[in-house]
């Protein structure tokens, strides 16, 4: 097997735990403010209804009904204890996990007052013996308030990270795709959860509508001069029913088919700190779901085409970081 030029975030948990760790996806039922009534974007324009849920948490029988489309409801979804009792069975049989995270994922996670935060929190990791805590969210739900709260489950002994949506930093794009954030605003945010102990990781979109090379390596380096903890790079899919759906059929937007995003993350994963763990380098979904890439090679394949380019050229992470820094 290929040794990775880069740090997986499989083997930054082995370092850290000493064992195969995984985590374990939940859909709380947070939802997410830039779906609010009165927000001019009326959402990002990639985002489909199922708000990132783990693709395990829709295997039938494991939900109930009453799916609340703009996600502010309870979701299609069991409880939490049937979404753990599932997670853990999956991921123990799939992969052999040895331990487990807990992971707040679908929607924006701590969209909601801090005592409610806490009671679900709390819920959920009392349901298995958790070895932390990740929380996925927006810059701009993130206070001062709600970072103690995460730093306090630190105090616990619980390793905890917070995934922050950025997808690009260039804010005419972040305008263009109703983020309904800025740049700065996820550096508040980084700071400030940063000055509390917490581990950040910032998820990143490749291929957004009108940006080319350039805008990507400047969102690239925009989150390595931060030392961001961890990076989830995605490949942008467009799904049925979105903004972005209607406007990839009028022709306007199109995608980055993989030999181009091959490129595209091989020059970030070249242009961050090697401590920067690589959590994701793509994204997949139902082929149902999707109207565009049609075409894109598995995750397994796109990995191991991506370890083989890179020592094929010496390529290897954090090498261009000291030039750009």
């Amino acid at each position: 097997m290929i040794e990775p030029p880069y740090l997986t975030y499989a083997n930054y948990l082995r370092q850290r735990h000493g064992c195969t760790v995984y985590r374990v996806a939940v859909d709380a039922g947070f939802s997410c403010p830039n779906r609010k009534a009165g927000r001019s974007s009326g959402g990002c324009s990639y985002c489909a209804v199922d708000g990132s849920r783990a693709p395990y948490l829709n295997v039938r029988g494991a939900m109930v009904p009453g799916c609340d489309a703009q996600g502010a409801g309870p979701g299609s979804r069991g409880s939490l204890a049937a979404q753990v009792s599932t997670g853990i069975a999956f991921l123990s049989k799939r992969y052999a996990a040895q331990a487990f995270i807990l992971f707040f994922q679908a929607y924006s996670n701590t969209n909601a007052p801090v005592a409610e935060l806490a009671r679900i929190y709390d819920a959920g990791l009392s349901l298995a013996p958790f070895r932390g805590l990740n929380v996925a969210t927006r810059p701009d739900c993130i206070d001062e308030e709600k970072a103690r709260l995460l730093a306090s489950y630190r105090e616990r002994g619980l390793e905890v990270w917070v995934e922050l949506g950025l997808q690009t930093a260039n804010d005419e794009t972040l305008r263009r795709i109703g983020r309904g954030h800025t740049s700065r605003d996820f550096e508040r945010a980084f700071s400030m959860l940063k000055c509390n102990g917490l581990k950040v990781a910032a998820h990143l979109i490749f291929g957004l509508p009108h940006e080319d090379w350039s805008d990507i390596m400047r969102t690239v380096d925009f989150v390595a001069g931060l030392a961001v903890d961890g990076v989830k790079i995605h490949n942008l899919l467009i799904p049925r029913g979105t903004t972005l759906a209607r406007q990839h059929l009028m022709g306007e937007v199109t995608t980055p088919g993989p030999e181009r995003y091959l490129e595209y993350t091989i020059g970030a994963i070249e242009r961050l700190p090697a401590s920067t763990a690589i959590m994701r380098i793509t994204c997949d979904a139902l082929p149902a779901d999707v109207i565009s890439p049609r075409m894109f090679w598995s995750k397994a394949s796109f990995t191991s085409r991506l370890m083989e380019k890179m020592h094929a050229r010496g390529a290897r992470q954090g090498r261009l970081f000291a030039e750009i820094a």
